[in-house]
């Protein structure tokens, strides 16, 4: 009987699109903000913590979000989230990686915490209902990673135990959490080192096309 683990779980800013660092500092710079801006006040501040986390719940819509964040920031409102991750793009490696396991006959799930779905909608143009086999956006659960739940109620759709599955992030506190649910874990920091180890991990070359 083979231990080839069967599931791939993937987060999706910043796994199969590009990193999201770069796209923040190019906001920062074009709204003529000091670099860090954002992280200041949207990742280090008490309120601002609170908020983007109540967002990836679902208890704060991005349009509540885009005024508070426009108000730390002292920028413009109108469609922030957007902005300021306007210069995202698909990460083909990763992309090409998921079709690579969909084909070998491992079912591939998506995890992500939302930014919210609109006005702008981080997903739209991705067809990941139509390209995955299970879906799991944050705030359609009223929760976030690294909440276990949310990690339970992705190996339930997938239907499939936590020790057979690997679960891919940028951020490696919630790689940990999937970890802790026995989960096995690959904190994305370089999309070709990712490949190779999921390759690995799953017995398949994810590099063939």
């Amino acid at each position: 009987m083979s231990n080839r683990r069967t599931g791939l779980i993937l987060d999706f800013g910043g796994v199969l699109t590009t990193p999201l660092l770069p796209a923040v500092l190019a906001f920062e710079q074009r709204e003529g903000l000091p670099q860090g801006a954002c992280l200041t006040a949207l990742y280090k501040d008490e309120e601002g913590v609170r908020i983007t986390s109540d967002l990836e719940r679902g208890t704060v819509s991005q349009t509540e979000w885009n005024e508070f964040a426009g108000k730390m920031l002292g920028v413009p409102a109108d469609n922030l989230m957007g902005r300021i991750f306007g210069d995202l793009r698909p990460e083909p490696l990763m992309i090409n990686a998921a079709a690579a396991a969909r084909q070998a006959g491992i079912k591939v799930g998506i995890l992500s915490n939302s930014v919210g779905l609109a006005p702008w909608d981080l997903y739209d143009g991705y067809e990941l209902e139509r390209l995955y086999d299970a879906v799991v956006i944050s705030e359609q659960h009223l929760l976030r990673k690294p909440d276990p739940e949310l990690f339970e109620i992705t190996l339930k759709l997938m239907d499939l135990p936590a020790e057979e599955c690997v679960f891919v992030d940028d951020t490696e506190a919630y790689v940990r959490a999937a970890e802790q649910l026995g989960i096995a874990g690959v904190h994305n920091q370089d999309p070709h080192q990712t490949v190779a180890t999921l390759s690995e991990l799953l017995g398949v070359d994810l590099t063939a096309s």
